[in-house]
């Protein structure tokens, strides 16, 4: 066994040497021929090259495959890194988009007030509505000014399109409106273009009860009405709605409000009512003074 190793290694040692010694001579020849700046050495690579490179294209062709698959897999991270940066760009315009909405419709809301057309003597103040008590006992929201701002009881209230309801609760700085469909709510009102005089009674849906009408047979679906102004609750000639055939063929008012979107509410200044001192001279005419008890007396002396 050890003459056999040592035959095998007799053989193997020559044969190796040689091996390298061949390849090192063959790349010392190329290092040269690539090296030697000649015009037959020029064409002499050129042939090579032509004759060589296309019979290796079966051999490049895993490295291309691999390279491609490289770049794929680094596009393929581009798109979803790309993907990304878009989503969030999206949720930021969504973001933006609700913030321009909210901004036009508040934009909206006080163009209507300043678009309205009141009596020159009548001034307002504008708030802001804070919350909404809309519960089935009782229809009412909270404004941002009070006593501060001058508000006094019973003023009337109106949006960008007409009435709303009175200010029923004034503090400090918030005040309180009550809603023309609450059930505490009755105010006089005049159906146009018949002229019958109504009582506007809230019941907590939508569409308030026109009731105590003059002559019903007058009035008809779409009928517009405003306040009358009588008993100085409200100003005279504000819109209220339109007049319309309920359900139960009772007739109703469709309010020319948005009760869903009350974001600002004018609050008007009324004029105060006039007092009377006395209220006997309205119902007869003035009788005279009568007399004292000193009248006969002085008579009598002068007799």
């Amino acid at each position: 066994m050890a003459r056999d190793r040592g035959t095998s290694e007799t053989y193997t040692r020559p044969v190796r040497r040689l091996v390298v010694a061949g390849l090192m001579t063959v790349l010392v020849l190329l290092f040269l021929l690539w090296r030697i700046d000649s015009p037959r050495a020029e064409r002499f690579r050129a042939n090579l090259v032509d004759q060589v490179i296309p019979s290796f294209e079966w051999a490049l062709i895993p490295m291309t495959k691999a390279a491609r698959l490289v770049e794929g897999f680094q596009s393929y991270a581009r798109l979803a890194e790309q993907n990304r940066e878009l989503r969030r760009e999206l949720q930021q315009m969504k973001a933006w988009r609700e913030a321009a909405l909210q901004l036009e419709q508040e934009n909206a809301k006080l163009l209507d007030l300043n678009n309205v057309r009141l009596d020159p003597a009548l001034t307002y103040v504008t708030g802001v509505v804070l919350a909404d008590s809309g519960s089935p006992f009782r229809q009412s929201v909270l404004l941002n000014v009070g006593a501060r701002d001058g508000i006094q009881d019973g003023w009337a209230t109106t949006d960008g399109l007409g009435l709303v309801g009175r200010i029923s609760g004034v503090g400090q700085t918030t005040s309180r409106v009550l809603l023309l469909t609450d059930p505490g709510s009755r105010i006089p009102v005049t159906i146009l273009p018949s002229g019958q005089k109504a009582i506007l009674t809230g019941d907590t849906t939508v569409a308030p009860l026109l009731e105590f009408i003059d002559n019903p047979e007058q009035v008809r679906p779409g009928d517009r009405v405003v306040s009358s102004g009588d008993g100085g609750v409200f100003p005279a000639g504000l819109l209220v709605g339109q007049a319309v055939l309920g359900t139960d063929t009772r007739l109703r008012l469709r309010l020319a409000a948005d009760y869903e979107r009350l974001e600002f509410l004018r609050v008007l200044r009324s004029r105060p009512v006039e007092r009377l001192n006395d209220p006997g001279s309205l119902v007869g005419p003035l009788l005279p003074e009568p007399l004292t008890a000193e009248a006969p007396a002085e008579e009598a002396t002068d007799g």
